[in-house]
């Protein structure tokens, strides 16, 4: 049975936008049909590999569920080619076929509330199934059903196909993505309920379409490669990589795991002619094959010591060391592929005469890429190397870019070995047991844990996408190649033993801007709204005047949603947001208000719903103000397109 897979990495950007006329080529992606505010989306399968052109040899490899504008779509060979680009500015990503993408305009998602004491989520393989259920309301059906998915005995032939997770993972502290594909209303006894068509991807291997039995691919490895500075002041460091190498090999013997994560040990020094008593530039001390096993990593790094003598100034030929792992080591057996730099100093980049390999930043990370390995960077921000600390803060961010991940680059403060042991447990620990959690065909079971350090934090987010995009890699390749393939299933949003209780929360993403005009709307309308109480016959003159005005100049109430003017009985029928309210399954409790109901409420009614609204209104402000709770695209800081899975409800 398939478990539903959590797409940490994967965001959406905007749902609410500004109307504007969208051409093929054009700078603004193209409209959803009908609509003269929405634009075209899509999100990526697990096969997605974006090419330059339509027909193209795909080259970049999509993290599945990413979400992308549609700018262009072309017919080549009889095939659908779509135009993409990750933001609505104009910025292309390439193209895809029209077959990896899923179409998903709204940008709903489903949220999974805590299944403690409650039972977990069962997803059908066809509504039918489900509708029957729900409407018979034959809980004997319903329990055996639940009783096999919980134990995982399926029979072939069941309507189920899977099970929520059995660990609560918040959305709001840990991102991940079950976009909803469709909607149906429906009662669950007295209960007003919806079915939902959600779309995920199974971490099980799929079926083989030839023997009808599950494939089994080989073992996911991961083999990690320090390249650590072995120059004068560097042997506490050394010393707690030995540490926490040995804390590693514990575990993975606790977990009977070993050789499943393989350390290897490269040590570099500095240009010989600049310092000949350095002894060496580098030196391979352990490969990936002779650190299968604590006894032989351990043996041979034990003769490990830094330099007692300086080098020649503050920077190092570190892209030596990087280089040097890059390319001598056997990375064919791992589907994982990590080195991990420590350095308390600058690098000798392409154009310095010292450097052995002149190269740069860019030019080593696309040599790492094209080995499909992965560069993280601690940089110790010694006292002593402060005069180079901001050049080669810049030269290591660039290092250790990774694509659609962000910069793998952790700065340690003062240098502080506390600080740098605590990042490489962190870090260390974390990639073991994404490898246990493979080993075990599971999920992650819980979020990645925070930790007080902010930018450790930050760094722990992009291992959990990173490792979700090899682990994703690695299940395409298996067994000749095979790609998971994306799953549809129905769930139902309610409870079936409790009606009243949601199982499910259906919430629509938006961007931090988007929020920030929606709170200006609702400003708007409140303002209305009160001089309305006092004034009751002029209130609908005064909301078909604002909504007249917005739709002449957007930009008095910001950049992003769009209103246009019209006749009607209710805010949205007047053209507040009507575009997209009318499509979401939801009853807009505001945009939805009847101004006949207005005119006949009483005043404590009227101050009733101005105290709601008020309410809104100082929910958005907050959240917009909360900036850690916002996810950004590019692993960026938070700006306005950074986005947050906003709860139907809140909406007005």
């Amino acid at each position: 049975m398939m478990q539903l897979v959590r797409a940490a990495f994967v965001a959406m950007t905007p749902v609410l936008v500004l109307a504007a006329t969208a051409v093929e080529g054009g700078d603004k992606p193209l409209l959803m049909e009908g609509k003269r505010s929405l634009y075209q989306r899509v999100l990526a399968t697990p096969d997605a590999r974006l090419s330059a052109e339509p027909g193209g040899t795909g080259q970049s490899a999509v993290i599945p569920f990413t979400s992308f504008y549609v700018y262009a779509r072309r017919e080549h060979s009889g095939m659908q080619w779509l135009e993409v680009g990750m933001d609505r500015h104009g910025t292309r990503a390439g193209w895809l076929p029209a077959t990896s993408t899923l179409e998903w305009n709204h940008g709903l998602t489903a949220a999974f509330p805590n299944p403690t004491g409650h039972d977990r989520v069962l997803l059908f393989n066809d509504r039918d199934s489900l509708r029957q259920l729900v409407r018979e309301r034959d809980l004997a059906a319903y329990e055996g059903l639940y009783e096999q998915a919980q134990e995982d005995v399926l029979s072939p032939n069941s309507p189920v196909v899977a099970i929520q997770p059995p660990n609560f993972i918040d959305i709001q502290e840990d991102f991940y993505l079950v976009p909803i594909r469709q909607h149906e209303d429906i009662y669950l006894e007295n209960e007003q309920a919806r079915l939902l068509q959600v779309s995920s991807v199974p971490l099980t291997p799929t079926e083989s379409a030839s023997s009808g039995s599950a494939a089994t691919p080989p073992s996911y490895t991961a083999g990690l490669a320090f390249v650590i500075d072995s120059t004068l002041s560097m042997d506490p460091y050394i010393e707690r990589t030995r540490e926490a190498v040995k804390k590693i090999y514990d575990r993975l013997g606790e977990a009977d795991l070993l050789g499943d994560v393989s350390f290897g040990l490269v040590a570099f020094r500095d240009n010989l002619s600049s310092a000949p008593g350095l002894g060496y530039l580098v030196r391979t001390y352990v490969d990936l094959d002779q650190g299968r096993d604590a006894a032989s990593f351990l043996s041979r790094v034990n003769s490990l010591q830094a330099s007692d003598i300086s080098s020649q100034d503050f920077v190092e030929d570190a892209y030596a060391g990087v280089k040097e792992a890059i390319e001598t080591t056997d990375w064919s057996e791992y589907a994982a592929r990590y080195i991990v730099l420590i350095t308390d100093a600058g690098a000798r980049g392409a154009a310095d005469p010292l450097s052995s390999t002149a190269l740069g930043s860019e030019n080593l990370r696309k040599l790492a890429q094209e080995k499909g390995v992965a560069i993280f960077v601690l940089h110790l921000l010694t006292p002593a190397t402060m005069a180079n600390h901001a050049s080669a803060t810049e030269q290591y961010q660039a290092l250790a870019e990774f694509p659609g991940i962000g910069s793998l680059y952790y700065g340690v403060p003062t240098g502080d070995v506390v600080k740098f042991g605590e990042a490489l447990d962190a870090l260390a620990g974390q990639i073991t047991e994404q490898v246990r959690l493979a080993a075990t065909d599971q999920q992650p079971a819980m979020p990645i844990p925070t930790s007080a350090d902010a930018q450790l934090a930050e760094l722990q987010a992009k291992v959990a996408k990173l490792g979700y995009a090899l682990r994703m890699k690695y299940l395409q390749t298996a067994e000749g190649g095979q790609i998971p393939t994306v799953f549809d299933a129905w769930l139902l949003d309610r409870d079936f033993r409790d009606p009243e209780r949601a199982a499910v929360e259906v919430r629509v993403l938006l961007t931090r801007d988007q929020l920030s005009d929606l709170h200006d709307v609702l400003a708007a309308v409140l303002e209305r709204a009160e001089e309305g109480m006092l004034s009751p016959q002029t209130f609908l003159e005064e909301l078909q005047s604002l909504a007249a005005t917005m739709a002449r100049d957007p930009t008095q109430l910001g950049s992003t949603t769009a209103t246009t003017a019209g006749e009607g009985n209710s805010l949205a029928e007047l053209g507040f947001m009507r575009e997209y309210i009318e499509d979401l399954p939801y009853t807009a409790e505001v945009m939805g208000l009847s101004l006949d109901d207005w005119q006949s409420w009483s005043t404590k009614q009227q101050v009733a719903f101005v105290t709601g609204l008020e309410d809104k209104i100082a929910y958005y402000r907050a959240l917009h103000d909360h900036t850690d709770l916002w996810v950004s695209l590019d692993n960026g800081p938070v700006d306005g397109d950074s986005v947050f899975p906003v709860p139907l409800e809140v909406l007005p």
